[in-house]
């Protein structure tokens, strides 16, 4: 097996993987390589929208805007990322009612 580096065309995060994962990964994703996190950020704006598999590229596009709006290096775009996907992730989601607990003195146990 032979093991190469390469470059998220999103975040620019450089990654060592096997020539089969890369070409894998690229022909997933219109023949660029992305990172697992930006893979996972793309898949979720796919899934969002609901697009074909002709919207991959617009969808790309749109994750490597976010990327170039961090001006910082590629570790920390990563982190940005993830709390960009779970910020949308948790915005799908109902959050569960909380019940407030009681004053022990209204419930009635004295």
């Amino acid at each position: 097996m032979d093991i190469e580096s390469v470059r998220c065309a999103c975040c620019g995060l450089e990654e060592d993987c096997t020539q089969e994962y890369i070409e894998n990964v690229k022909a997933n994703f219109g023949g660029k390589w992305l990172c697992g996190l930006c893979s996972e950020a793309v898949g979720d704006e796919l899934s969002k929208d609901r697009r074909e598999q002709d919207g991959i590229e617009d969808a790309i596009k749109a994750h490597m805007a976010f990327c170039r709006m961090a001006l910082s290096s590629p570790a920390v775009k990563v982190a940005d990322g993830m709390k960009e996907m779970l910020r949308k992730r948790s915005k799908d989601k109902v959050k569960p009612e909380i019940p407030s607990k009681a004053h022990p003195s209204l419930l009635g146990d004295n």
